[in-house]
């Protein structure tokens, strides 16, 4: 099986570190990338080498130019974006194509695909996934008022947007004008983008989010599911896997809908496809959206399934197919895992 030899990992803190475990195990040589003010963070110490950033803080992580720089300069041949920072820029990954890198994680057209919550919206709609009644393009406020007048609550989101931010719940017209503003205010300083679209509100609903992994062939497998019902101002704070108090029939048509979603695009690398639920007996379910990434959650499906997903991540962006990883049939869930955030 084809391997990486030598891996820069694009972040810092507890995902670098992470990563950085996970290449330690498989024996490749690992490259940490920090700016000044991180030198003597931990996952300096943890790499095997280490390269410098310019700038201070956040500005340096999100530099692809210096990045991509730091991994030809310490003979990388692959990059790792972990989660956040470049994790989900189409355009990290052309440039490690253009300077002969491997990118560990989605190609670049579907990073911009699931990168935009409306053109994800249309694929997953394309794939006949269950999708709420919503705007299908950047809304003005006058689309958002007609929808809230026909469906009685709505949720308006960034289009750019994830992590939580960027939304805001709306039940009546004279919340409308105020929670847009807002919406629209935080999107722009946290995604450089200001575009909102709005969806149907379902006020009873759990969160339940599917780990999927595919190799780029259109093999797409799932590795079972994960609750996250639990938030504070839309910011994950219990993850559970398995989703406790989840019928057989909804869990096996949620983790079919899915793979089938990540077979639509040939996905490659690992994923999570989150789905809305309503907490009745009915359970019935829509899909939000893609984050085409490694989240932080994935270490419960981890403790479950007893698979490395970032490992998985690896051996795929070098070429092994899921086939190979005995990853193409269903997974074997053993116990339960709960994450807990501090916030």
């Amino acid at each position: 099986m084809p391997k990486i030899e030598r891996l820069l990992v694009a972040n810092r803190g507890e995902i670098a570190i992470r990563l950085l475990r996970a290449a330690a195990e498989l024996g490749i040589e690992s490259i940490a990338v920090h700016t000044s003010d991180d030198a003597t963070s931990l996952h300096v110490a943890r790499a095997d080498t280490t390269r410098l950033l310019p700038g201070l803080g956040v500005a340096g992580y999100l530099d692809i130019e210096a990045v991509v720089a730091a991994a030809v300069s310490a003979g990388a041949d692959a990059i790792h974006p972990g989660y956040g920072f470049l994790a989900e820029n189409p355009d990290l990954a052309i440039a490690c194509a253009q300077a002969g890198l491997t990118f560990v994680g989605p190609t670049p057209e579907t990073l911009r695909t699931f990168g935009d919550k409306l053109a994800g919206r249309n694929a997953a709609r394309a794939a006949s996934l269950p999708v709420l009644a919503g705007s299908s393009g950047p809304a003005s406020l006058a689309e958002a008022n007609a929808l809230l007048e026909q469906h009685g609550a709505i949720m308006l989101k960034a289009v750019a947007g994830g992590g939580g931010r960027g939304m805001r719940a709306v039940h009546s017209t004279d919340e409308l004008e105020p929670a847009w503003n807002r919406c629209a205010s935080e999107a722009r300083k946290s995604f450089g983008r200001d575009d909102v679209y709005v969806e149907q509100l379902v006020t009873r609903a759990r969160h339940i989010e599917v780990q999927i992994i595919g190799d780029g062939t259109g093999a797409v497998a799932h590795l079972g599911e994960r609750d996250c019902s639990i938030q504070r101002r839309n910011q994950k704070v219990i993850e559970i896997a398995p989703a406790p108090h989840l019928s057989p029939d909804t869990r096996d048509a949620i983790c079919h809908a899915a793979t089938e979603l990540g077979r639509s695009v040939d996905y490659s690398s690992v994923g999570t496809v989150e789905f809305l639920v309503a907490a009745d007996d009915t359970e019935q379910f829509w899909f939000i959206e893609t984050n085409a990434r490694i989240q932080v959650e994935h270490t419960v499906t981890e403790e479950v399934t007893g698979i490395d997903l970032v490992q998985c991540q690896l051996a795929i962006a070098a070429g092994a197919t899921l086939n190979e990883l005995r990853l193409d049939g269903p997974p074997t869930i053993d116990g339960w895992a709960i994450q807990a955030r501090i916030n």
